[in-house]
C-alpha cells in the first residue's frame, strides 16, 4: 500500500513537472527556469568595455550555475562593473576570461560572481 501511494505521488510530480515544460514551451519561452522569467534572449548583445589602459594579463573564472543567456549577462554585467576589468562569459563552458588593465584580487573576482547570483569554482591566471 505505501509502494502505491508513493508510486501515485511520483507521478502526480512528474505529470505535473512535464505539464509545465509542455505550457511554457508552447508560450513561446525560450529558457525554462530563468530568473528573467524565460524572456531572456540569446541575441542580446552586451555592449564591450573598453579598458583604459593596455591589457597586463587575463584570468579565468570557472563559474558554476549559469542556465541561460540572461545568467551570463548578469555575470558579465557584475564584472564588468570593476574598474580595469574586462570580461567576456562563455556560458557553454561555464567560465568567464576576464583582462586586465591594473591588478585586481581573485577575492574582488568572485565577490562580482557571488553579487550576481553564481558561484566560482576556480580563478586560474
Amino acid at each position: 500500500m505505501e509502494n502505491l501511494v508513493a508510486a501515485v505521488i511520483l507521478i502526480l510530480i512528474v505529470g505535473g513537472a512535464a505539464a509545465y515544460l509542455v505550457k511554457a514551451k508552447r508560450s513561446g519561452v525560450k529558457c525554462v527556469g530563468c530568473p528573467a522569467g524565460g524572456s531572456c534572449s540569446s541575441s542580446r548583445k552586451t555592449k564591450k568595455k573598453k579598458l583604459s589602459g593596455p591589457v597586463l594579463g587575463k584570468k579565468t573564472i570557472k563559474i558554476t550555475g549559469m542556465e541561460c543567456a540572461h545568467c551570463a549577462q548578469s555575470v558579465t554585467e557584475s564584472l564588468n562593473q570593476i574598474e580595469g576589468i574586462r570580461a567576456k562569459v562563455d556560458l557553454s563552458d561555464g567560465k568567464a576570461v576576464v583582462s586586465y588593465d591594473r591588478e585586481v584580487e581573485d577575492e574582488v573576482l568572485k565577490a562580482a560572481v557571488e553579487k550576481a547570483g553564481f558561484a566560482v569554482v576556480s580563478i586560474t591566471a
